[in-house]
């Protein structure tokens, strides 16, 4: 199943929303990748086994699922999130992209791949809405993070 959707940012039509510049937009995605326990409530651990300037090496726990991902970081642009195929968790990845159509005008691309195609049957087709309407959720609440903690200084 292949999913994207655009959650925006900045909106200039809105003065009761505090814009985001694009360095504390960036350290809110990229504190997302080293300290995902502060986006993802039913996160138990998360290791980060290795690290360069782009890369995370990372392991999972969520109750008796242990997740191996890598994180790739394209500076100011872009995060993916990289699983590889593992026991019973098929290959997959997420990327966010920052998008800018206008200056300071941000929007997070938010993009799925499970590596599967979008089923016909109609059971499969309705997981797969539940799963849609699961992942936009889980974004709006991680941008919600990221501007709680831009509030409280965390991201300057």
């Amino acid at each position: 199943m292949k999913f994207a959707h655009l959650i925006e940012i900045n909106d200039p039509l809105n003065p009761l929303i505090e814009p985001l510049s694009r360095k504390q937009l960036w350290r809110g995605l990229v504190l997302r990748a080293e300290t995902p326990q502060a986006f993802i409530p039913w996160l138990d651990n998360c290791v980060i086994l290795d690290r360069t300037e782009t890369t995370l090496v990372r392991i999972s726990h969520y109750g008796d699922v242990t997740v191996h991902d890598k994180v790739v970081l394209h500076p100011q642009e872009r995060v993916v999130y990289q699983v590889p195929q593992q026991k019973d968790i098929p290959a997959s990845s997420l990327t966010m992209t920052i998008e800018e159509p206008q200056p300071g005008a941000f929007f997070v691309r938010f993009e799925y791949d499970d590596g599967a195609s979008d089923a016909d049957d109609s059971a499969q087709a309705m997981y797969n809405d539940f799963r849609r309407s699961a992942y936009e959720e889980a974004d709006i609440d991680t941008i919600r993070t990221i501007r709680q903690m831009a509030e409280e200084g965390q991201l300057d």
